[in-house]
């Protein structure tokens, strides 16, 4: 039930959303001063949230910076950098298909030993395709070992993948020095879902960055939907790192 009341938020929490629900407003409302008020509102939420350099400078703020270089035994790359090509039945890379590149270069540098793909189906109707089973073929194509490689395919979020992962880690080698691998916006909350069900130090390592450090003219006037996409994965954290902070 959870899992399906947090993809129906995932709808509530657009901006988009919220633009067009005043719009809907202004149209049906009967008298003039309050059909100026909700478009005036509109206008207001649509260029704040639809500005990059508002949005940028705040998920830059945000996202985690590297840790000191040195060699883990495990790098945990977390799930949700790809999905299904139905057209020839392979895997298809999404915008945070940096989390497992970044891996793979950091197996081939000798900073990981082995790669734990931790990821299931996120998927309310199709549970059958999971990612790790997926991104797994893709790690032998580049030439990496089965020796090299965990798999851990069950898990459809952030604390599962904390609980499922830590615990093949700790049938495998309770010892173990542990990376975790993720975007760099995610990682204040994974950290927060790993440390609270690790009993190891673990250290994480960002990847495809977001913020901006630099900034023209344009960021600054003209209204940009990836600035609306921003502030949407913004919420989405946020309002996971609440929940995930009071569950299990």
């Amino acid at each position: 039930m959870f899992f399906i009341l947090s993809k129906i938020l995932l709808f509530l929490i657009k901006p988009i959303v919220w633009i067009g629900v005043l719009l809907i407003l202004a149209l049906a409302a009967k008298r003039p001063k309050r059909k100026k008020q909700y478009l005036l509102l509109s206008l207001i939420v649509f260029f704040f949230f639809s500005n990059d350099f508002i949005a940028g400078k705040i998920l830059n703020t945000y996202e985690a910076g590297y840790p000191k270089t040195q060699q883990y035994d495990v790098g945990i790359v977390l799930g949700g950098f790809s999905g299904l090509n139905k057209r020839n039945n392979e895997i298809a890379f999404t915008g945070a298909s940096d989390r497992l590149f970044q891996t793979i270069s950091l197996y081939r540098k000798g900073q990981i030993k082995q790669i734990l793909l931790s990821s299931g189906s996120a998927n309310l109707i199709n549970k059958e395709i999971k990612e790790a089973d997926l991104a797994v073929k893709y790690l032998k194509l580049t030439g990496i070992p089965d020796s090299a490689i965990l798999i851990e395919n069950q898990s459809r979020n952030t604390i599962e993948n904390a609980r499922y992962s830590l615990a093949l880690i700790d049938q495998k080698n309770p010892k173990a020095k542990v990376l975790v691998i993720t975007s760099a916006w995610h990682i204040p909350r994974a950290k927060l879902v790993f440390d609270k069900q690790a009993t190891r130090k673990i250290e994480y390592y960002p990847t495809d960055f977001r913020g901006s450090t630099e900034f023209d003219l344009n960021d600054f006037i003209i209204p940009s939907a990836s600035a609306l996409g921003v502030w949407e994965l913004l919420f989405k954290e946020w309002i996971g790192l609440i929940v995930d902070r009071y569950r299990g």
